[in-house]
């Protein structure tokens, strides 16, 4: 594929975004807000839903439905083709075998469904050569016969590390899909070093905000009625309580050493996962669980938290990350504190960074005595991390790589 060629794709405006999250999720990250971000400037996108990278636990309830739930969506996207859900972006449900990535015949079979309703759906909308955009590796084998622009691989995670996935086949795959990609982008340090080792055209960009969304929390507004019978002060985490993730013992910890505080949780347990350290922290008077709650709720319960938490575990799936909640709780108004990954090193704004339970519980108290962000610290901590200046960024960079193979 010539230089040209690449760039007149450019030019179209055409993606096909590969994700590992479905895009009604509960709370969106970088794969929603790319696929929107690039539709709102002028490209027609293809959202490809996850095809699931875990061995679904057929003795969950909550597995099962999923599964039942991405098997209607499935045969929907097979029979109807993708939905469109914005006036230049589409969503396709694939309908595939669960997992078994390491199994060449049930790949070869998702894969191909795949190509053949994309193949489909381009002749329809006359797409061409579109953008590929992918957050997981398993797409090769599903473009291989396609007419496609240049590859873009958006590693935000380890996704070798997830429980429950096989690691050995993500790593191969990802080898592969970085030995032929035009551009990595990657939203760590170490993982911009580990993927630079094979593909020299590899950029670091942190996670990033929607600020104007998160800053109306700074807004003198008043707080949910839910809040206001919780007392303060109120100490927040919001995400997918994923116990390979979150650091449920040291929040035990910092709930029975001071009961005063009010820990409120906002999301629910991850696919599959019955953590008997969350039935604990329920049990407490002073731990609230609000389940989850809708993206354009998050600004008013925010507006009345004191302190934002990252209580992360350190461990092979959590040292690649940088937590998007960090830019999202100081875009609030929320000082931060967080256990020591990676990122705490070179970011720091509105930040305490604490290891272990006498540490994380001073830090949270200094955070308490030094209050609120103002609304000028909010956007001066936040800088120029926001989701339009990562993306205008981004795409420079891939019409400057492009133009100078």
């Amino acid at each position: 594929m010539d230089n040209k060629h690449n760039l007149n794709t450019l030019r179209e405006r055409e993606c096909i975004l590969f994700s590992t999250a479905d895009w009604d999720a509960p709370y969106w990250t970088n794969k929603q807000h790319t696929a929107r971000l690039l539709s709102q400037k002028g490209w027609r996108v293809l959202y490809v839903e996850s095809v699931g990278l875990r061995t679904p636990n057929l003795a969950s309830g909550r597995d099962l439905k999923r599964l039942a739930h991405r098997f209607l969506r499935g045969v929907g996207s097979l029979l109807l083709g993708p939905r469109q859900v914005e006036k230049k972006l589409w969503i396709f449900s694939p309908l595939a075998i669960p997992k078994a990535h390491d199994q060449s015949l049930i790949r070869s079979f998702n894969q191909g469904v795949l190509r053949w309703v994309i193949s489909r759906f381009m002749k329809k909308e006359h797409i061409s050569q579109p953008l590929i955009w992918t957050y997981h590796p398993f797409i090769l084998e599903a473009i291989k016969d396609l007419r496609h622009g240049p590859l873009i691989y958006h590693c935000v995670d380890d996704l070798s590390t997830i429980p429950g996935v096989d690691g050995s086949a993500v790593q191969r795959e990802e080898r592969k899909l970085l030995s032929r990609c035009s551009i990595v982008f990657t939203t760590s340090e170490p993982l911009k070093n580990r993927c630079k080792i094979i593909n020299s055209n590899t950029f670091f960009f942190p996670n990033v905000v929607d600020l104007e969304h998160f800053g109306k929390a700074q807004d003198q507004e008043t707080i949910p009625e839910i809040l206001k019978k919780i007392p303060e002060p109120r100490l927040v985490y919001h995400g997918l309580l994923s116990d390979y993730k979150v650091d449920f013992q040291l929040l035990l910890d910092v709930a029975r050493n001071h009961p005063e505080w009010q820990l409120i949780f906002i999301g629910e347990e991850r696919e599959g996962q019955s953590n008997p350290l969350v039935q604990e922290l329920k049990s407490l008077p002073n731990v609230h669980f609000l389940g989850y709650l809708n993206y354009e709720s998050l600004p008013d319960y925010l507006r009345g938290m004191s302190v934002g938490l990252l209580p992360t575990q350190i461990n092979d799936y959590t040292r690649f990350m940088f937590p998007m909640k960090y830019f999202e709780y100081l875009a609030a108004g929320l000082p931060v504190v967080s256990t020591p990954l990676e990122f705490t090193r070179s970011c720091d704004a509105g930040l305490i960074s604490a290891a272990g339970s006498l540490e994380f519980i001073a830090a949270i108290k200094k955070q308490l005595q030094r209050g609120r962000l103002t609304r000028e610290e909010s956007v001066r901590f936040v800088g120029p991390h926001t989701w339009k200046a990562r993306m205008d960024q981004m795409l420079q960079i891939i019409e400057s790589v492009i133009k100078s193979e």
